[in-house]
């Protein structure tokens, strides 16, 4: 009865942030337009699933993703798994001991990647729009890795308790170089594939281990150290998949010459 209580709260609020994109489309449709809706029981019917979709979702995560996040990184760095030898010298912990919380970072950054929806629907039209020049899964992979090892710099970040803008500043410059010499068909989707690799299924995730892990390290702050994993995961992205396409293009050219 607790679940059905909070997921009829959920439902609510949901409904509540959907009403004003239901006010400006058919405000538009009905006042601008001035043009009936075509199979408007379908579009009523579509949003009404949007509607539950997104209340299930949200408590999807309330209840599973954020706890499971937060369980893992308190198991990852509980010092009795990381450190027991460690603990039997009276030492503090190093950042080097935690490298199984990077290497669990990037595994869940590159498997979340692979799976968001959004990311495959970007990846499908491009394909499509450039008659197969750009491959579906190439994409994907190059996404998946660049989120992944961005979400493993970003624990890393969180553990040593480094300033974010430093990796953000430098990240950038590095994207800015990179743009100037990479393909300028590719240039325009891998900005675009650093804004589709975070999103409904990456970021519950990733924040929730941001949090966890900010939580159990000794002198972070959720608050202060916490977030900042998606940013990470929006840049690399794109470093990764301009990469990509000059390893590419340089290895095109040495198979012309």
């Amino acid at each position: 009865m607790n679940v059905l209580h909070e997921l009829y709260e959920t439902l609510l609020a949901t409904v509540w942030d959907v009403l004003p994109i239901l006010v400006i489309i058919f405000g538009f449709q009905f006042l601008v337009l001035r043009r009936p809706i075509h199979n408007l029981k379908n579009v009523l019917s579509g949003f009404f699933f949007v509607l539950l979709g997104l209340a299930f979702f949200i408590e999807g995560l309330e209840l599973a993703l954020f706890p499971l996040g937060k369980m893992m990184a308190q198991q990852l760095t509980d010092p009795a798994f990381i450190g027991a030898g460690i603990l039997e010298l009276n030492e503090a912990l190093d950042w080097r001991d935690y490298y199984w919380v990077y290497v669990f970072g990037g595994a869940i950054g590159f498997a979340t990647a692979i799976a968001e929806p959004s990311l495959i629907a970007v990846a499908i039209k491009a394909r499509d729009v450039s008659g197969g020049a750009i491959s579906t899964w190439g994409l994907r992979i190059a996404v998946a890795i660049g989120v992944g090892i961005g979400i493993s710099l970003g624990t890393y970040r969180i553990v040593v308790g480094t300033p974010l803008y430093y990796y953000i500043i430098a990240g950038y410059v590095l994207v800015i170089i990179q743009t100037m010499f990479a393909p300028r068909m590719i240039v325009t989707l891998a900005y675009d594939s650093g804004g589709v690799s975070t999103s409904t299924v990456t970021v519950p995730l990733v924040t929730a281990l941001g949090l966890g892990l900010a939580s159990t390290v000794p002198g972070r702050s959720p608050v202060l150290d916490g977030f900042g994993l998606i940013a990470f995961a929006c840049l690399f992205p794109i470093m990764a998949v301009l990469g990509f396409a000059q390893i590419t293009q340089y290895l095109e050219k040495r198979r012309h010459k």
